[in-house]
């Protein structure tokens, strides 16, 4: 591959995509992987729906185009590609945390005999902790005693022979893992760690928060995993605090749902009243209330952008094409300077953001803001860089390498203070 920029710009089959987004005038926008940028695809959604609702009223539910009635299943049939699953295992309703709940109270079953551990990890993102710890007391059963944590061994990796102890333990009833490390950037082996864990007589669900568009997933099918949930705020681009999602493989689709709402029970019956709950197929009986239709919007326009890109498989093209060029930088003109990169470099080992490390890492996230370049900095010592497919050039990579290392060379991330304080 060229190691020159602009001749990998000019050959770049997505480089037209750059123009459908609105980035920050003057700056290089590497913090996608948080919150992506407004498409003017997704502004457009979100306008005909706002237009929508002024001119039609109530009567948007059935003649809005496409209906307010049917956008969540157009949003899941959308998705469903994404994820290698049929659109009746995904349902786009609700937010992560949420979601992991509904799944929780759907699949675990706390009265079973033997089996009545969940299974985490040390590195997945505290909100999935927090979920999993409330809803073992809301189960009746103690979080110290039902809660087992697989370790890292250097507090930035998970390790398969870790996961398969863990799993190997004769209580453990269900898991839940993330698909890429938030911190690290670790791309688990999805398709293994499932494999595994089923042998093993387990049930698995993974937090694809970090991974849904950027990586390219296969979770329907025989070998897929028991359930999946994520956000669309990210890598999708879909808005701050953007709808969820939730994967329900279909060997569970007989379960009722944990939590039943009204949204969830089957369209020709919900608006019928009945006393009991008369669950809609597949996954969307885990929807609970009424679709957030400003949220939606936006995330059809996303998903147009990625199908109109290709799909998964050329964004993820995209995407390790940048992150190959920006490691070869890091190493040439960084590592020298004391930067260490902590994602593992393996194309089937890392998601879509790179992790460097530093001890002064909050520090030169700062000096890097001052300079134009919007990074990341996660605890205690990782400036995250997520060059996008859709919107990242090949030459703002190259930028924002040059940019580190004269703050580097120059000391000036020591005029910031040392104490990050919050970090939203």
């Amino acid at each position: 591959m060229s190691a020159d920029p602009a001749a990998l710009d000019a050959a770049d089959p997505l480089a037209r995509f750059r123009a459908d987004f609105f980035l920050p005038a003057g700056k290089i926008y590497l913090d996608g992987n948080s919150l992506g940028p407004l498409s003017r695809r997704a502004e457009a959604h979100l306008a005909r729906v706002v237009t929508e609702w002024r001119t039609l009223g109530i009567d948007g539910w059935t003649e809005a185009a496409p209906p307010w009635l049917t956008l969540a299943e157009t949003a899941a049939g959308k998705l469903a590609p994404l994820l290698g699953a049929a659109p009746d295992e995904v349902c786009v309703t609700g937010q992560t945390t949420a979601n992991l709940h509904q799944l929780l109270a759907t699949l675990f079953e706390p009265a079973h005999p033997t089996r009545r551990v969940i299974l985490g990890d040390a590195l997945n993102f505290a909100s999935d902790a927090y979920a999993v710890q409330s809803h073992l007391r809301l189960r009746g059963l103690d979080p110290a005693s039902h809660l087992r944590v697989v370790p890292s061994r250097d507090g930035r990796i998970l390790r398969l022979d870790d996961l398969l102890a863990a799993f190997s333990e004769p209580d453990v009833q269900l898991a839940v893992l993330p698909s890429v490390v938030f911190t690290s950037g670790q791309l688990l082996d999805v398709a293994t760690v499932t494999r595994k864990a089923r042998e093993r007589g387990l049930l698995i669900g993974w937090d694809c928060s970090h991974s849904i568009g950027a990586v390219p997933h296969t979770l329907g099918g025989e070998a897929g995993p028991d359930f999946a949930f994520w956000c669309h705020y990210k890598w999708l681009n879909a808005g701050p605090g953007a709808v969820g999602g939730l994967f329900l493989h279909h060997r569970h689709h007989a379960r009722a749902p944990g939590l039943a709402g009204w949204w969830g029970v089957r369209a020709d019956r919900r608006f019928a009243m009945s006393p009991y709950h008369e669950p809609a197929p597949g996954a969307a009986a885990l929807h609970i209330g009424t679709p957030h239709l400003l949220s939606l919007a936006p995330l059809i326009g996303s998903l147009e952008l990625v199908a109109e890109a290709g799909g998964m498989c050329a964004l993820r093209a995209k995407s390790l094409a940048l992150t190959d060029f920006l490691l070869a930088a890091i190493d040439r003109e960084l590592a020298p300077l004391g930067i260490a990169v902590a994602t593992p470099r393996g194309a089937l080992a890392r998601g879509g953001h790179l992790s460097l490390a530093h001890p002064d890492a909050w520090r030169i996230c700062q000096a890097l803001k001052s300079a134009g370049v919007i990074s990341d900095f996660r605890a205690p010592d990782l400036v995250r860089l997520a060059p996008s497919p859709f919107y990242t050039s090949f030459a703002d990579c190259a930028e924002a390498v040059a940019r580190l290392k004269d703050i580097l060379l120059t000391r000036a991330y020591e005029k910031f203070p040392s104490a990050p304080g919050l970090v939203p």
